[in-house]
Formats: structure tokens, C-alpha cells, sequence
């Protein structure tokens, strides 16, 4: 594995690389339509857990301001963990925004797509300057754009002789995309 890795990662050193990994990347062309409205979900459903613990705690022994410090965490723990990653995307690459930060890869120096192993399904690009990052592939499926935009980086990078694994994992997607999208022309002409 650790020969392959450095064989593939000598074949990428003589194509020309593009832009930094890191590098701005230019305006944001397409984003999750969705983002906003999980985000809104996520601060009900935790706000709702602290209003409901610190109801109980009150109408049971009274007010504790430490208990509602207690309740107050766990409400901002659930926000935490509910809290769907934000997922954008411009002109040659493909950004995802957690919590805490944001990870980006070149998507017209990908190197590999591959679906993670485990119970959600989840999407792993990996590019040549070995930024990772990991979503949801329902994402994609929910926007069009944001497919549009991996897809037109993906066959850049296939040009250029770097994308090494994920074919049938695009070929896949694009299936799944084109099918939604058809699907949704159809309910809107009442045919479907």
C-alpha cells in the first residue's frame, strides 16, 4: 500500500499542479439550498431540550442555576452534534464547513472518490495535495449545482491524468443526480 501510495504520489508530481489546496479559490458558485433550513432544525431541537429539562427541573424542585447551567450544555451539546456541515463549492474546488472549521480539496486535482465505510453513507475525495474531506453524497443529490461543479472538476482532474480511483463512484452519483433531477421536472409538470 505504502509503494502504490508513493508511486501514485510520484505520478502526480509531473502533472502540473493547480491552484494552492489552500489557496481562496474564487467566489462561491454553489452551496447547500438545505444548510439553512437543518441549521434552523438543529436550534429548535436543542433549544427545545433545554426549555423542556429546565420545565421539569423547575415544576419539580425549583430553580438551580447550576442545574440550568447543566441543562443549558446539554442543549448546546445536541446543537453540536445536529449540526449539518455546511457545503459550497466554486470554480475548481469543494468546501465542507463543520463546526469548527473548514476543509477544502482542488476538485480539478482529485485523486480519489471513494464511499466510506460504516452505517451513513457518506463520500471521501481526496486531492493532490492531500487535503481529504467527507459528506453526505445526499447533498449532492438535493443540489444540482453542487454536483455540477465536483462533476466539471472531476473530469479536469481525469484530464490530467490524476483522478486514480472513483469512477464507478461518480458514474453512480450521476446517476442518482440525473435521476432526482427528472424525477422533480416531472412533479412539476404534473406528470409524475
Amino acid at each position: 500500500m505504502r509503494r502504490q501510495r508513493e508511486r501514485s504520489t510520484a505520478h502526480h508530481a509531473d502533472v502540473p499542479a493547480p491552484k494552492d489546496a489552500l489557496c481562496d479559490g474564487g467566489p462561491v458558485l454553489a452551496r447547500d439550498r438545505e444548510w439553512a433550513p437543518e441549521l434552523r432544525s438543529s436550534l429548535v431541537c436543542s433549544v427545545a431540550l433545554f426549555a423542556l429539562l429546565l420545565l421539569i427541573d423547575v415544576a419539580g424542585t425549583g430553580f438551580d442555576a447550576l442545574r440550568t447551567l447543566c441543562w443549558a450544555g446539554l442543549g448546546l451539546l445536541l446543537f453540536a452534534v445536529l449540526l449539518p456541515p455546511r457545503v459550497t463549492a466554486g470554480d475548481g474546488w469543494l468546501a465542507v464547513r463543520g463546526l469548527l472549521r473548514e476543509k477544502r480539496v482542488r476538485t480539478d486535482a482529485l485523486t480519489g472518490v471513494r464511499r466510506a465505510a460504516g452505517t451513513a453513507p457518506r463520500i471521501v475525495l481526496r486531492d493532490a495535495g492531500g487535503n481529504r474531506i467527507e459528506f453526505d453524497p445526499h447533498v449532492l443529490i438535493a443540489n444540482p449545482l453542487l454536483w455540477h461543479e465536483l462533476d466539471r472538476g472531476a473530469r479536469r482532474s481525469r484530464e490530467h491524468g490524476l483522478l486514480d480511483e472513483g469512477q464507478a463512484v461518480l458514474a453512480d452519483l450521476a446517476e442518482r443526480v440525473d435521476g432526482s433531477a427528472v424525477r422533480a421536472l416531472l412533479e412539476q409538470a404534473g406528470l409524475a
